[in-house]
């Protein structure tokens, strides 16, 4: 899925933002009914939708960060459930198949910032 060389078309980035739009609601509203585990504090940040729109990388991150690693793996247990659930949300004529990720770039984001205060000192 690496588009290196690529710029990203415009239909992926719609149907990206739509993808996690949806998924957003629907971890909201604890729709996707996992075996012990609620959905309602998972952010997502982040969609980014394959050339062929068949494969979705969806970058999730806990509210405050905690066990963020567990909560991906949860979540790419049971992608198949949240993607059957999904389907009912959106119309597409291929749903894609969804890849759940830890959002790095929170932690990238702080190590920058502790390196500007030291830098500051």
């Amino acid at each position: 899925m690496s588009n290196i060389g690529r710029s990203i078309s415009q239909r992926q980035l719609r149907v990206g933002e739509m993808i996690k739009q949806a998924l957003g609601m629907l971890f909201i509203r604890d729709e996707a009914k996992l075996p012990c585990f609620s959905t309602k504090e998972i952010t997502v940040t982040e969609v980014r939708m394959s050339p062929d729109l068949k494969t979705a990388k969806i970058f999730v991150m806990p509210l405050g960060g905690k066990d963020a690693e567990g909560v991906a793996e949860k979540l790419k247990e049971f992608s198949f459930v949240i993607r059957k659930v999904l389907s009912k949300k959106i119309v597409m004529k291929f749903l894609p198949k969804l890849c759940f990720v830890k959002d790095e770039s929170f932690d990238y984001a702080e190590k920058i910032e502790n390196l500007i205060k030291q830098t500051n000192k």
